[in-house]
C-alpha cells in the first residue's frame, strides 16, 4: 500500500491563517458497553483522546465504531460505562447540550435553506443575533472555500460542496468536539482526496478534538494522528498510522491494515520455516516445532528472482507507478503479491518461473484458514502498461 500526503501545502495553509488555534477538549470513553438484543455492539471499549487530537475509528461493518460515535454524541444510551469531556461526566447529558458538532455521511442539509442559512442554523438555535450569525456563517463558508456559493441551495451544489457546507455548519457553534461519521463515503474518489486534505488542514488549524469513523483504511491512515482498529466492540490496537502498518499488535490488525499475504509455514525452535528459510517470529515462538501456521508477510517484504526451475510462477502484473505489484502462484493453490520496482518488473514475463524469499527481519504467524480455503488464484494477465 502506498500513501502520499502533501503535508507542505497543509502547513502553508495553517500558518498563513491569522486565526489562533483553539483549545481542544479531552475525551475519555471508559468501559463502554452497549447491546442490541444478542449483539454486543460495544464490549468494554475504553479510549482516551488528547486535546486537539484527530482520532480515526477504523474497522469492518458491525465492529461497533458507529455505535461508539453515537454514544459520544449522545444519540445512543449506554448499558454501562462513562463518557467524560474535560473530566465532566456527560453520559446522561442530552445530545443538544454536549457542545459537539457532527457531520453525517448523508450531508443532512435543510433543502429549503441556502448555504449560509444552513451554516447559521445552529447559531440561530443558540440565540445569536441575525447580523452576528450571518457574519459567522459567511466567514465559515469562506474558510471551507464556498464564499461564492452562499446563496445556493443544496440541490444546486455538488456532493463535495454540500459536505463542506455540513462541515461549516458543524464548526459554526464552536464545538469542543467534532464528530465525523463516514463523511466522505458518498463522494467520488477525486473529491474524497481533496476534501480529506481540507478537513485535516482545518482541524489542525482550529485544534478541535476530532473523532472520525471510517471503514476506509487509506482515509484513516492519511488523516488521523492515531488510528483505533476495532473488532467485535473492542479496540484491537490504537497507534500512529506508521506503527499500525509496520508493527501490528495482532494478526487481525496486520491483515486489516494494508495488504498482507498468508504463506504456509511450520514452526521451528528458532522461528518459522517458510520458503526454504527460517525467519524469527515476532514475540517468539509459541507452539511445538512442526506446528503448521500461516506466515503473514507484506508485498514489500518478499523478493523474487527469475529462476528456470523456480517453484513459483508469475501470473499478473499491475502497474502502480514506480512500483508494480506482481501476482505470483506459489505451489498449487497459494497466490501472493510481491512489490517490485517497475523497472525490475518490466523484465518479468507472465508465466515465468521465479524463486521467492522473505526479506523481513521478523514475521507474524496466525492459525491457518479454517474451513474451506478461499485463496484466489490469478489468471495470466497484466495491468495497464
Amino acid at each position: 500500500m502506498t500513501l502520499s500526503v502533501d503535508t507542505s501545502a497543509r502547513k502553508d495553509r495553517v500558518t498563513a491563517h491569522d486565526e489562533p488555534p483553539g483549545k481542544g477538549a479531552t475525551v475519555e470513553l471508559i468501559d463502554l458497553h452497549r447491546r442490541f438484543g444478542a449483539t454486543r455492539a460495544l464490549d468494554g471499549l475504553s479510549l482516551t483522546i488528547a486535546p486537539g487530537e484527530f482520532i480515526a475509528l477504523l474497522g469492518p461493518s458491525g465492529c461497533g465504531k458507529t455505535t461508539a460515535l453515537r454514544v459520544l454524541a449522545g444519540f445512543e444510551t449506554l448499558d454501562r460505562g462513562k463518557v467524560l469531556v474535560d473530566g465532566q461526566d456527560v453520559s446522561a447529558v442530552p445530545a443538544q447540550r454536549r457542545d459537539m458538532g457532527m457531520v453525517f455521511q448523508s450531508y443532512s442539509l435543510f433543502p429549503n435553506m441556502n448555504a449560509v442559512d444552513n451554516v447559521a442554523f445552529g447559531l440561530r438555535m443558540r440565540g445569536r443575533r441575525g447580523p452576528d450569525r450571518r457574519a459567522r456563517a459567511t466567514a465559515l463558508l469562506d474558510t471551507v472555500g464556498l464564499a461564492d456559493e452562499a446563496a445556493k441551495y443544496p440541490h444546486q451544489m455538488s456532493g463535495g460542496q454540500q459536505q463542506r457546507v455540513a462541515l461549516a455548519r458543524a464548526l459554526a457553534i464552536e464545538p469542543r468536539v467534532l464528530l465525523l461519521d463516514e463523511p466522505l463515503s458518498a463522494l467520488d474518489a477525486k473529491v474524497r482526496v481533496q476534501l480529506r486534505e481540507q478537513i485535516r488542514a482545518l482541524q489542525t488549524r482550529l485544534h478541535i478534538t476530532t473523532v472520525f469513523v471510517t471503514h476506509d483504511q487509506e482515509e484513516a491512515l492519511s488523516m488521523a494522528d492515531r488510528v483505533s482498529v476495532m473488532r467485535n466492540g473492542r479496540i484491537e490496537q490504537i497507534d500512529s498510522p506508521a506503527m499500525l502498518y509496520s508493527n501490528p499488535a495482532t494478526p487481525f490488525v496486520a491483515e486489516f491494515v494494508g495488504t498482507m499475504n498468508r504463506v504456509p509455514g511450520h514452526l521451528e525452535r528458532s522461528g518459522v520455516a517458510v520458503m526454504g528459510m527460517v525467519v524469527p517470529v515476532r514475540g517468539g515462538v509459541h507452539g511445538p516445532p512442526g506446528t503448521t501456521v500461516d506466515v503473514l508477510v507484506r508485498p514489500e517484504q518478499l523478493m523474487l528472482t527469475p529462476a528456470e526451475r523456480g517453484e513459483a510462477i508469475v501470473m499478473t502484473k499491475t502497474f502502480l507507478g514506480s512500483i508494480t505489484r506482481v501476482g505470483v502462484l506459489l505451489g498449487s493453490e497459494v497466490a501472493v503479491q510481491v512489490d517490485q520496482t517497475s523497472t525490475e518488473a518490466a523484465q518479468l514475463e507472465l508465466g515465468a518461473s521465479v524463486e521467492l524469499r522473505v526479506t523481513a527481519t521478523e514475521v507474524m504467524v496466525a492459525e491457518p484458514w479454517s474451513g474451506q480455503i478461499d485463496r484466489t488464484i490469478p489468471t495470466l494477465a497484466s495491468g495497464p502498461p
